[in-house]
Order: C-alpha cells, then structure tokens, then sequence
C-alpha cells in the first residue's frame, strides 16, 4: 500500500491530527510527510489547517483535515421500524442524512431507500465512492438471504444502488448483516477499539455480531460467520424461524421474551423488547423476573462463544446495553460460571458497546471506506468525472 494511502488511513482514524504527529507515528521524515500531505491536498482528498500552537519548540505544523470536495460513501441501514440513509465524509463525519419509520413492506422501504440514494447521488454526483447497505438478516453477496423478523426473503439489495452493475467496479458496492456491520464500528470507533481480537455481540430481536481478529472481521466461506443466534443454546424443542431446532435466539428474541410474561406474538419485537426493559427500569417484577431469564441465556451463550473463540474482549451493542443495564448482574454470572476455569482468572472483560443506535451505519461506512482507502480506491478517485470534464453530465 502506498503512503499516501496510509497517510490518508490515519487521518481517516483521526481527524485533524497534526501532521508531524502522524509523521512521527508513521515514522515518516517530515519532508516526505510534508510532500504525500501537498499530494493529497492537490487531489482534494486532504485540507491542511494551522495547527493550534503548543508553546513547544520547532518550525510549526499544520493539521490535517477531509477536503471539503473529497470523496463520500453513501450508507443506509434498515432496521425493523425505521430505515437511515447517509452520505459519509473522511473520518466518519455525515454531510447530509435522513431517517424515516417504516411499515416493513419490502417495495415500499426498498423504493424509498433507492429514492434517498439516488438524491445524495444527484447532489454529490462524482463524489460518492461506493455505497453500503446494513440489513437485519443474513447478507452472501448483495443478497439478503433472509430477514425473518422483516418478513423479507431472496431480495436482491443491489436494486438500491442501480449503477452498480457489469461496468461498474466490483467493489462499489456493498451488503452486510447489521450486526455484522455494528461489531466493526465498535471495532474501529469504540470500545473494541485496538483490542487484539474482539467478540462482539448484537442484541436486536434477537442476537448476532462478529469476530474481529487483528482488525479483520471474521466472514466465514459464505460471508455468513457472525449468526450467533443460531447457535444451538436454546431448548433443544424450540424450532427457530431459521428452520433449525434449539437455536439461541428462541430464548433471546421478542417471542421469548412474550412467552415469559404470557403475551401475545409482538409485531414489532424489538420495540418490545424496549418496552420490557423500560418497565424492569421502573421496577415492575414480572418484567425483572423475565430479564433475568433473558440475561442469564445471554450470559451462559457469550461463555459458549468466549470459550470456544478465545477473544481478548466481548463488547455488546443494540438492545444488549440496555439489557445489561437493567439485569447486569445475571448476565455477569452466568458468563462467569459458564467459563472454562483455565479463563476465570482473569476472564475477557464483557463491557457494554461505546457505539450506541448509529453502530449499523457507522460501521457500513467504515467498510466502504476500507474499499476506498487503498491505492485502487486512490486510483479511482484520481479517474472520476470532473465538471471541467467534457464527459461530466
């Protein structure tokens, strides 16, 4: 990779860093860093600022910034009520977003999402980079294989993005798992953040995550690695809407919980979840008793996990935090009790994510960014459509 690309890296992980201080790190010399910064500046991928002053010795450096034409992904999430659509500078920042309540409908949501990706591409045309798309279902490829809580099955997200397509880079566009998506911004952004390898856990109407080894998620032959509601630590009775029988997410999800206070199926089972939570912060019994169960699963599942993947850190995000927050307690138990011996002194620390309801989409950009930050991303961005350029439309 070459320097600019890695100069543009660090600047991505720390915007407004100074630039001797990111030379020093990089152990570049502060000609070289001087000239790959002018470089970067030139092709609008960097704006260099007067540093504040420190009061230290020495000739005076500058920050460094996003340039304020420079590149953007496009992101959207869709989650079980709402969906958010974004356009993402250097550095994670959003220069123009939107969110919006959803009824589940699959043409409705998709077309309004086309419709919002479509905008920022007519208001930042050449600029948009490559586009990420985080859904609550199991992702191969652009395809989302299955969303059971969506009600959505075999949908093909490259619709949203109609430019993606046999003439346009493979790598413009991009589909994952939510919760997939959620463990890599906790990974870069948060909590997780320089752990040498991190589990993180997602909790929505049910729970997924990811494994993230020396900064690399985890993908698995399909791209499917990371379902780890589908490991078999429910009752072995219970039949999964996945198809397999004991999967963890039957005493996990919405339905777990409703059987637990004796309620009906919820239709919107991750806003029930939030409904529980807030009647076990008031101190309603039955709702405690119910979290209780609920947190002494999520507990026993994450010490099955820890002990078989050997992380050095469990972070857990979505409606996880708001469980632990509520009945902390049983869920540090169970994972104490379920950990082999050879881990209990000490374990991985289980700590709730940093990364709050943004994390889906935050992470979507950072793996967009990922494809952009290297020197064939580099390249493409030298090669993009100008408005001077008799090719510009």
């Amino acid at each position: 990779m070459s320097w600019q690309a890695v100069l543009l890296g660090a600047v991505h992980e720390r915007p407004g860093v100074a630039r001797n201080s990111v030379a020093r790190e990089l152990g570049l010399s502060s000609g070289f860093a001087t000239e790959t910064t002018a470089r970067l500046v030139a092709s609008a991928l960097l704006a260099e600022r007067p540093a504040p002053p420190t009061g230290s010795r020495g000739r005076p450096t500058t920050s460094l910034h996003p340039h304020p034409d420079g590149p953007l992904v496009a992101v959207a999430a869709i989650a079980h009520g709402t969906w958010r659509v974004a356009a993402v500078q250097l550095g994670g920042t959003s220069v123009a977003a939107a969110e919006r309540p959803h009824q589940r409908g699959r043409d409705e949501v998709l077309t309004a999402v086309a419709a919002e990706l479509g905008a920022l591409h007519r208001r930042f045309p050449a600029r948009i980079q490559a586009v990420a798309v985080a859904v609550p279902g199991t992702v191969v490829g652009s395809r989302l294989v299955s969303a059971p809580n969506l009600g959505w099955h075999d949908v093909d997200l490259s619709v949203l993005w109609p430019r993606y397509g046999p003439d346009e880079n493979e790598h413009s566009f991009i589909a994952g798992n939510d919760a997939t998506f959620a463990a890599v911004a906790e990974a870069r952004r948060g909590a997780g953040a320089g752990a040498g390898t991190l589990l993180h856990l997602y909790v929505d109407a049910g729970v997924g995550g990811a494994l993230i080894d020396g900064g690399r998620t985890v993908r698995g032959a399909n791209g499917m690695a990371g379902e780890f509601g589908h490991m078999p630590f429910g009752s072995p009775a219970a039949r999964c809407r996945c198809g397999a029988l004991g999967c963890w997410n039957t005493s996990l999800d919405g339905r777990a919980l409703a059987r637990a206070l004796h309620r009906p199926v919820p239709v919107d089972e991750a806003g029930f979840i939030r409904d529980v939570v807030a009647a076990g912060r008031a101190g309603r019994p039955q709702a405690l008793g119910a979290l209780a169960d609920l947190g002494r699963s999520l507990g026993r599942g994450t010490a099955g996990l820890v002990n078989a993947l050997d992380p050095h850190l469990v972070t857990i995000g979505g409606l996880g935090r708001d469980l632990m927050e509520v009945a902390g307690s049983h869920v540090t138990r169970a994972y104490l009790d379920g950990l082999m011996t050879v881990r209990v002194a000490p374990p991985p620390p289980f700590v709730p994510a940093q990364i709050a309801g943004e994390a889906p989409l935050i992470g979507a950009a950072e793996e967009a960014f990922a494809r952009l930050l290297t020197d064939e991303g580099l390249s493409r961005w030298a090669a993009r459509p100008r408005p001077e350029d008799a090719r510009w439309t």
